[in-house]
């Protein structure tokens, strides 16, 4: 950007932007003048190479509106052209979960999207692509707005995508979660020792399959919290609100999103290698509880 503290290059930008828009849009300095309230004069003078004026801010915000663009952006206070309301149009989106064939496909092109891109999860139970099928069973079971056969076939094509595809991808689990599936307690009540222990063995083989690609990370929630979360590299930041997905796919949002997620690994309870020895732990605890 220039340096704006001096007028001519204050006047310079303005001038620029202002004739940019102008060929963008196809407008003519007749009709923007109109729009502006002012003579097609006044239009032309501030297109000259020669003129140092900047214009009032009724002309200001006249010509922005009628070109469609910010007026911060005509100023040079800004170097996104977009006005504010497009902005959020296009850097946030909410989809609704109630349709699991099309929100499946939509989290399938985020993953294609985001490839060759680190991508960081906090799942709100066990991540589903990690998941048995005879997990998924008991769970799905009991949703009324998901068939079964849909979860397992999405889950089965994102943990194929991870097997084939170049992005690491990390997760952050709260410890409690672990906890309370291998002693069939709280959200997982009800579910057999048999199947608790087939679920920790398969998260023992495919971990071990597939990492480093793939790192676990646990942390205690006394210490620290995350509601479930989707990081898809650089470009975008999905929230799970339960009937809701959020995704923020504007560079700051996504940056604090990720220092979240770095957070969460800083305060974790051991490194992603220690992942192994704490699974079997669990997986033992689930034998000696029989």
């Amino acid at each position: 950007m220039l340096d704006l503290s001096d007028k001519r290059n204050r006047a310079a930008l303005f001038r620029e932007r202002l004739a940019a828009a102008l060929t963008a849009t196809g407008l003519s300095r007749a009709a923007l003048a109109r729009s502006a309230g002012v003579d097609r004069s006044t239009i032309t003078q501030l297109l000259q190479a020669d003129e140092a004026r900047m214009p009032g801010s009724h002309l200001v915000a006249g010509a922005a509106q009628a070109l469609q663009v910010s007026a911060d952006w005509l100023l040079g206070l800004s170097d996104r052209p977009e006005l504010a309301g497009d902005i959020l149009a296009t850097s946030l989106s909410l989809t609704e979960t109630g349709r699991a064939s099309a929100i499946d496909d939509q989290i399938f092109a985020w993953h294609e999207e985001a490839a060759g891109y680190k991508i960081r999860h906090v799942p709100a139970t066990l991540p589903d692509m990690l998941k048995t099928h005879e997990v998924m069973r008991w769970e799905y079971a009991q949703t009324a707005n998901r068939r079964t056969d849909q979860a397992i076939g999405a889950a089965n094509a994102r943990l194929d995508w991870m097997r084939g595809s170049e992005s690491d991808y990390e997760i952050a689990l709260p410890i409690h979660e672990l906890e309370s599936f291998a002693l069939g307690q709280g959200y997982y009540n009800g579910l057999s020792a048999e199947i608790r222990r087939e679920q920790i063995d398969w998260l023992l083989e495919v971990y071990d399959q597939l990492y480093p690609t793939l790192r676990l990370f646990i942390f205690d929630a006394h210490r620290v919290f995350s509601a479930p979360v989707t990081i898809f590299g650089p470009k975008m930041a999905v929230i799970y609100m339960g009937r809701h997905y959020v995704a923020f796919r504007d560079r700051d949002r996504v940056r604090g999103i990720s220092e979240h997620f770095d957070w969460l690994i800083r305060e974790s309870l051991a490194s992603a290698r220690q992942i192994p020895k704490i699974l079997t732990a669990l997986r033992h605890r689930i034998d000696e509880d029989g």
